[in-house]
C-alpha cells in the first residue's frame, strides 16, 4: 500500500512540476492543470465504481449460493 500511494504522490508532484516549468503562457498552463485534475478525479471515480461493482457482484453470488443450499437442504433425500 506504501508503495501504491507514493507512486502516485510522486506522479501528481512531477506532472504539477512538469506543467510548472512548461514554457508556455499562464492560461495554458491553467488548462492543463484543470485537465491532470479532472483525468485524476475521473480515475478516482472509475476505480470506484469497478470495486463497488466487483463487491456487488460477490454478494449477489453469495445470496445465490445461500439460495441454492436452502433448496438442496429442503429436498434432501435421507
Amino acid at each position: 500500500m506504501f508503495f501504491v500511494h507514493a507512486s502516485f504522490a510522486v506522479s501528481c508532484i512531477a506532472m504539477i512540476i512538469g506543467i510548472w516549468w512548461l514554457p508556455a503562457e499562464l492560461w495554458i498552463k491553467g488548462f492543463l492543470t484543470m485537465g491532470f485534475f479532472g483525468t485524476v478525479q475521473s480515475a478516482f471515480t472509475l476505480s470506484k465504481a469497478l470495486r463497488d461493482h466487483h463487491e456487488s457482484r460477490k454478494i449477489h453470488h453469495r445470496i445465490s449460493e445461500a439460495k441454492t443450499a436452502h433448496i438442496l437442504k429442503e429436498y434432501e433425500i435421507s
